[in-house]
């Protein structure tokens, strides 16, 4: 939350976002989670899956967390990712 992506310095993320350590999704890398429910900067999480955003046109899904417990709406989840997500074809998964 509010750091720059690597590869783009002008993306600041508006959520928490980070990896599930020791766990590989389809592209070798840890599997990817957007983090609700904290409004500031986090280093260490523990949640539940609440979602899955399936990108249609990239080789790996993003995980979306609760670390509050709330159950985020459909809309909640994709307003909050919308940053990242317009630059890809997918879906919500419940």
């Amino acid at each position: 939350m509010g750091s720059a992506h690597p590869n783009d310095p002008e993306m600041i993320y508006p959520i928490n976002y980070g990896y599930v350590e020791g766990l590989f999704a389809e592209d070798g890398a840890e599997q990817d989670v957007y983090i609700f429910g904290p409004d500031k900067p986090i280093k260490t999480f523990d949640g539940v899956v609440i979602a899955v955003y399936h990108r249609f046109n990239d080789v790996e899904d993003k995980w979306i967390v609760s670390l509050d417990g709330k159950d985020y709406s459909d809309e909640e989840i994709m307003q909050a990712i919308r940053f990242q997500e317009q630059y890809y074809e997918g879906e919500l998964v419940r």
